[in-house]
């Protein structure tokens, strides 16, 4: 075997992130996990819709259970997104020992976090769903969903961090199989647990509670299964020499942490809107959990583009290459607009068809008419908002995802939705959503630019905005071919024309 193809064997599955064409690149990452997320979002609104086949009460207790079920989801999935971007650079960076010692401390910390939620699960859903009704039927179903998908959440906290840990190294497929087998167990359990078909006792909302946790077992089962059998890149598993380091640890929370609570604030938005809807009717609560569930279907691609081009930036990043990264942000940033304005004329125009699949009656469906067409107007900016969070985390900019998802739904969303509806009633608080999405993404629009030409010294503005063909063009032209880069002993970055920056303290 020549030189040549000594190097060739050497160039690791990553290294398509550095080579491969962009669009093929992008869409070849991000659409397994946007077909698992819409599998994922089918899971919210089918589960939701026999919920509502019991009663609208049971869907109002699902709705008011949701908000501590994503807390867990927040942990898990914030976690992950920490090791993934640190696992992405240290691939791009050509250290693959420190990516899988990486690896190896995100599956531990995992499992802390299953445990944690497991201690705390019962206690958590007898006092969290009264803060929010004094209604017994209410109470009692919210508690029943709640306790069992809290205490037995341990299926979905240890699969959603080793998914985003392949996901990192380029494995976009096995996180949609894992995702897509437990998604089918749940749907399929629903109504044979919930009404007691083929033999099985009618639980009611008990049965899917159980359902759910089920599906996340099973997910897990096929992860592991996968991790077992096949060779992967990087060593996830427990290796004897493993020893958690403060520097990964910290590596790992300084982008874990700040999306933990840009995943949380969804929880704590979603909390608020309860305690304000309730107060004018439990409809206006059964609304908003419907257009929740809904909407994720116009958000879950965008989450698939933004998973599908983090460790893709993350590792041009790494790997000095410019022309890629920012090839890579504005097409991301182009797909999820043009998803956005699809979803936006649904919303707008057959409002009333989606409602009929809660079983909604007069009321609800004239609630809802008009909650549904002006929720939907945040849905555009908020592309901008998700495709912002996931060039800053790629880079390690943690905060700035945080911030950014702190203003748009915490900060101006709650005080604009509770204004209105004092100055103007029901009808028009929903106007608070969209008007909270467009100004933080005028906002931080400057920020996404300082934050480029700072990791990128010597970019220009209009770098990052337009001409995306060229872009495209360009980034062909400019590959990283980082592994035989690596494996004749490196390569001068500065040929491509920029300087890499100084290690910094970045926030």
């Amino acid at each position: 075997m020549d030189k040549r193809s000594d190097v060739a064997a050497t160039v690791n599955t990553s290294d398509k992130m550095g080579n491969m064409s962009i669009p093929k690149l992008l869409f070849g990452m991000s659409l397994p996990a946007m077909f698992s997320m819409l599998v994922q979002a089918l899971y919210n609104i089918v589960d939701s819709i026999f919920v509502a086949r019991i009663s609208q009460d049971a869907l109002t207790a699902l709705t008011l259970a949701f908000p501590m079920q994503m807390v867990v989801t927040a942990f898990a999935i914030g976690t992950g997104v920490g090791v993934n971007s640190l696992v992405a650079r240290k691939l791009g960076e050509g250290d693959k020992e420190t990516a899988s010692q990486v690896a190896q401390l995100g599956l531990m910390l995992a499992l802390i976090i299953a445990a944690f939620f497991a201690g705390i699960g019962y206690v958590t859903a007898k006092y969290y769903i009264g803060l929010f009704t004094d209604d017994a039927v209410i109470y009692e179903m919210g508690f029943n969903y709640l306790a069992i998908v809290m205490t037995f959440s341990f299926g979905q906290c240890i699969e959603v961090i080793l998914n985003k840990t392949l996901q990192a190294t380029g494995n976009m497929l096995t996180p949609m199989i894992s995702m897509l087998c437990g998604t089918a167990t749940n749907i399929i359990l629903d109504p044979i647990l919930i009404f007691g078909y083929v033999g099985a006792p009618a639980m009611g909302i008990r049965g899917a509670a159980i359902a759910t946790v089920i599906g996340q077992i099973v997910a897990l089962i096929v992860t592991l299964t996968v991790l077992i059998f096949r060779k992967q890149e990087i060593h996830i598993f427990f290796r004897k020499g493993f020893r958690p380091t403060k520097e990964n640890f910290f590596g790992i929370m300084k982008v874990g942490v700040p999306s933990i609570i840009l995943n949380a604030i969804g929880s704590v938005t979603t909390t608020v809107m309860n305690a304000i809807l309730i107060a004018y009717s439990n409809t206006a609560v059964a609304v908003y959990g419907a257009f929740y569930k809904l909407q994720s279907f116009a958000f879950m691609p965008i989450f698939g583009l933004n998973q599908g081009s983090m460790p893709i930036m993350g590792y041009n990043y790494g790997a000095h290459n410019r022309t890629r990264f920012v090839a890579t942000f504005k097409l991301a940033l182009v797909v999820a607009v043009a998803i956005m304005c699809l979803a936006t004329a649904l919303f707008m125009s057959i409002p009333n068809l989606f409602l009929m699949l809660f079983n909604a009656d007069a009321n609800m469906m004239s609630i809802g008419e008009r909650a549904f067409r002006m929720l939907s107007l945040g849905f555009v900016p908020a592309a901008f908002s998700v495709i912002y969070t996931a060039m800053f985390t790629s880079v390690g900019y943690g905060t700035r995802s945080m911030l950014l998802m702190l203003l748009r739904q915490l900060i101006l969303c709650v005080p604009f939705i509770y204004a209105l509806g004092k100055l103007f009633g029901l009808d028009y608080l929903w106007l608070g959503y969209g008007t909270a999405e467009l100004i933080s993404a005028i906002a931080f629009t400057p920020v996404a630019v300082y934050t480029y030409r700072k990791i990128f010294p010597g970019a220009k503005l209009r770098e990052l905005f337009g001409r995306v063909i060229e872009s495209l063009k360009e980034a062909d032209e400019t590959p990283v071919e980082a592994g035989a880069e690596r494996a004749a002993g490196g390569a001068d970055t500065t040929e491509r024309g920029y300087d890499r920056p100084e290690e910094e303290s970045k926030e």
